[in-house]
C-alpha cells in the first residue's frame, strides 16, 4: 500500500516560473499545481468550475490564480488563451475525462476525443506564441490499445465503444505531443514537449459509473496511488532537464507506480504518417490556426 506521506516531489526551486495546469481541481491536477506552487511557482488553475477551483487554491501554499476553461467548449478555449498576456514557462495539459457515457461536445465532437485531445490542440496552439519552456501532456498507457480511426475520429459511423474511445483519445495525445515535437525541431524552437503516463491513480475519473467506481475506490486503498504519487510523472517532466518527445511513466511493474523516468511508448504512438494525418484533421475540424512558439 502507497503511503500518502512520503515525500514525492523533490522539486527544484521554481521561483518566477509560470505554469498553466488545465483541470488542476481535483485528482492529479491538483497535487501538480500544489506542489508547483509549494516550489516557488505561480500556479494558474484552468478549470471548468472555477468556485471548486477557488476552494482549492484557498488550500494551496504558494501563488496561485483560478481562471476558466471548458475544453468540452471551443469558445471558453479560445477566450482563455485570447486573455492571456505574457511568458508561459510550463503547460501542463492535464485534464481529461474517462470512459463517459456516448455523447457531444458544445462543438459536436465526441466527448472522450474532444476533451482530452481537440481541446488540448486548440489550446495547445493558440497559447505557443507564450510557451517559452515545455508542454507536458498527460496520456495513458491505454494508448497501445489505441486504433485511431481518422475517417471516423468521432464515431459517427461506428457502434460506440466507450472504452475503445478513450483508448483512443490518450494515442491521440501520444501522437499530437510527438508531432508537436518534430514541429518543434523543425522550426528551431528551444520549446520540449512531453508526454506522461501517471500509473494507476485514485482520482474520480469513475465518478460518473456508480458500480465502478466503488470498485475502484476499493481496490484503489491497496493497489494504487494517491494523487500526490501520481502526479510524479507530470512532475518529473515538467521540471527534470529532459529531451523534448520524451514520454514518462512509473518505472514499477507493469508501469503502474513506481519512480518515473523516460520510457518507451507503444509503436504505434510513434507512426509519423498517422501523426502528420491527425493533425491536418485537427487542425481542420477545430478551425485552428497554427502559431509559432515565442
Amino acid at each position: 500500500m502507497v503511503k500518502d506521506n512520503e515525500d514525492s516531489t523533490g522539486l527544484p526551486d521554481l521561483t518566477g516560473t509560470v505554469v498553466v495546469v488545465t483541470g488542476a481541481s481535483s485528482g492529479i491536477g491538483a497535487a501538480s499545481a500544489r506542489a508547483l506552487a509549494g516550489a516557488g511557482a505561480r500556479v494558474v488553475l484552468a478549470v471548468r468550475d472555477t468556485a471548486k477551483g477557488e476552494r482549492l487554491a484557498a488550500t494551496i501554499n504558494g501563488d496561485t490564480e483560478v481562471r476558466p476553461l471548458d475544453l468540452e467548449d471551443l469558445a471558453s478555449v479560445r477566450a482563455f488563451a485570447a486573455a492571456w498576456t505574457g511568458p508561459i514557462d510550463i503547460l501542463i495539459n492535464n485534464a481529461g475525462i474517462m470512459l463517459v457515457p456516448e455523447g457531444r461536445t458544445a462543438d459536436g465532437f465526441e466527448r472522450q476525443i474532444g476533451t482530452n485531445h481537440l481541446g488540448h490542440f486548440v489550446l495547445t496552439n493558440l497559447l505557443l506564441p507564450h510557451i517559452t519552456g515545455r508542454i507536458v501532456t498527460v496520456a495513458s498507457n491505454a494508448h497501445a490499445r489505441g486504433d485511431l480511426d481518422l475517417e471516423d475520429l468521432n464515431w459517427n459511423k461506428r457502434p460506440y465503444d466507450t472504452s475503445q474511445a478513450y483508448s483512443d483519445s490518450k494515442l491521440a495525445n501520444l501522437l499530437f505531443t510527438f508531432e508537436l515535437q518534430r514541429r518543434l525541431s523543425a522550426g528551431g524552437s528551444s520549446v520540449r514537449a512531453m508526454a506522461v503516463h501517471p500509473g494507476m491513480v485514485r482520482t474520480n475519473l469513475f465518478g460518473h459509473r456508480r458500480v465502478l467506481g466503488s470498485v475502484i475506490d476499493f481496490v484503489g486503498r491497496f493497489a494504487m496511488q494517491d494523487p500526490a504519487h501520481g502526479a510524479r510523472a507530470t512532475l518529473f517532466a515538467a521540471t527534470q532537464d529532459i529531451p523534448g518527445g520524451s514520454f514518462v511513466q512509473p518505472g514499477g511493474y507493469a508501469h503502474l507506480r513506481g519512480t518515473p523516468g523516460i520510457s518507451t511508448a507503444a509503436p504505434s504512438a510513434y507512426d509519423a504518417t498517422v501523426a502528420g494525418g491527425l493533425w491536418t484533421l485537427s487542425a481542420r475540424l477545430t478551425g485552428t490556426e497554427l502559431a509559432s512558439p515565442m
